[in-house]
């Protein structure tokens, strides 16, 4: 009676390859999670990181909370923006959301 117990206990534990299939399904949800997730969202910081660096006088722009402006000046941390007649403000670069194309010259 005890060696059956023994002898079924024993062999869970025997081989190495039964390890590594218990990490398989682990392994493949971080690498769905990387390309569903991760990856997308380091795409969409590297192009906002590359329009806020790109920004410059007169873009006309679409801020983070939703206010459309002319872009008057620019700053290492800041741009001031024109939203209507003599009326500026300042922003950070960061929430600038989107740069507008000028239709208006085709």
């Amino acid at each position: 009676m005890f060696t059956n117990i023994a002898y079924a206990m024993g062999q869970g534990g025997a081989g190495g390859q039964g390890q590594f299939t218990t990490f398989i399904p682990i392994i493949l949800m971080f690498v769905i999670f990387y390309f569903l997730l991760i990856r997308p969202q380091q795409k969409k910081q590297k192009d906002h990181r590359a329009l806020v660096n790109n920004l410059k006088k007169n873009d006309r722009v679409v801020t983070s909370g939703g206010i459309y402006g002319k872009i008057t000046g620019v700053d290492d941390q800041t741009v001031t923006v024109e939203i209507a007649d003599k009326v500026r403000v300042k922003v950070a670069r960061g929430n600038i959301s989107n740069v507008l194309q000028d239709t208006s010259k085709s």
